[in-house]
Order: structure tokens, then sequence, then C-alpha cells
């Protein structure tokens, strides 16, 4: 796989880096429907890494342009007084879903402002899945919105790690509280609470 230039292939390598950790196995699928292998998942984090902490590279929105190219769908998002700009891009290994970048407004453009949330999310029109019990949790079967909505009251609890989320539930047959730990947004494994 070529190194130049850092793309949307390449930005599918980093998301599946962190998911490695938890679903090795279902990443070794993604790497063979990608044409990619270890070697290429790991120079394409130690890239993206490097970007991140390079003082010239760009902040907010404009960093996932770089790998992305323009959005496909740009909308404004309040939170109270506060409006904020999501920006999402089609992921083609998760073809229902978008990897969506919302940010503050500011930073002298379009996008250019602090990151609040990065992950992938449910695409516009794509169907939900269906979770009616915690046996329909399995990885990589939903994103955090598609969960909490399932099963409500879901609540936020603090990530154990940048780019992972944590999610409480309780089974809605037993009454027993767990955790659903995501990784970029998607569902990696559920847990006792």
């Amino acid at each position: 796989m070529p190194t130049e230039p850092f793309g949307p292939l390449q930005f599918q390598l980093v998301l599946l880096r962190r998911m490695a950790d938890h679903q090795p196995g279902l990443v070794d699928e993604a790497l063979r429907a990608l044409g990619a292998n270890h070697t290429d998942l790991r120079e394409a984090n130690r890239r993206w890494q490097a970007r991140l902490h390079s003082r010239t590279f760009p902040r907010g929105e404009a960093r996932y342009r770089t790998a992305l190219g323009p959005p496909e769908d740009v909308r404004e998002q309040r939170a109270g007084d506060l409006a904020l700009r999501a920006a999402r891009w089609p992921v083609p290994l998760w073809p229902d879903l978008r990897f969506e970048v919302v940010t503050l407004p500011g930073g002298g453009g379009a996008g250019g402002g602090a990151v609040v949330s990065e992950w992938l999310v449910r695409a516009p029109g794509a169907a939900a899945p269906r979770l009616a019990a915690v046996e329909d949790l399995a990885p990589w079967s939903c994103t955090v919105d598609d969960a909490a909505r399932a099963f409500p009251p879901a609540a936020p609890l603090p990530p154990d790690a940048p780019s992972r989320a944590r999610l409480a539930l309780t089974d809605p047959l037993t009454g027993e509280r767990l955790v659903a730990h995501f990784t970029w947004g998607l569902l990696q494994y559920v847990a006792p609470h």
C-alpha cells in the first residue's frame, strides 16, 4: 500500500487500530476487506498521531478534511444556546454509518473550532438495527445513539480512554445493570456494571 497520500483508506485503518484492542477478529476481517494488513494499520495510526501532534496540522474539522475531503453533510446542532457544527463523512467499511465531527464555533472558518465529539453515527435514512434485548447488542452492531434509544433510560458514563465511550444500560428483562463499551462510537462489547 502506498504511504502517500493519507486518505479515507488510511483513516479507516486509524479507526480500526483502536477497535483491535477489543475485537481483533472483526478487525482482521475488516483489514482483509480493505486489502490491508496489521503493518498498514500501525503505519496509518503512526502517521495520524504524528499529524495530530504537529503544531502546523489543522485543528477542528479541518484536520478531517485533510484525510476525508469535503464532508457529505454539514448541519447546525444546538446545545442550549450554543450553535455547534456537525460534519459527516461516509466510511466505506460501514456503509450505514458516517464519521461525524462536532465542533464549537470559532477557529476562523468552517468547522475551525474545537472538536466536541468525533465518532461513528447512523447515516441519515439508514435503518437502525433491531435491538429488542441485550442479546442483540453484538460487537459492531450499533452506535451509541442506537443503543441509547433502544434501552432507555441509558446514561452516558465517563470515557475510559480517548476515542471510547461508555453507556450504562438496564436489561429490560432482568433489570441487570450493564455497561456498553464503544470505540469511535461503535459498540465493542457489553459487560456487567
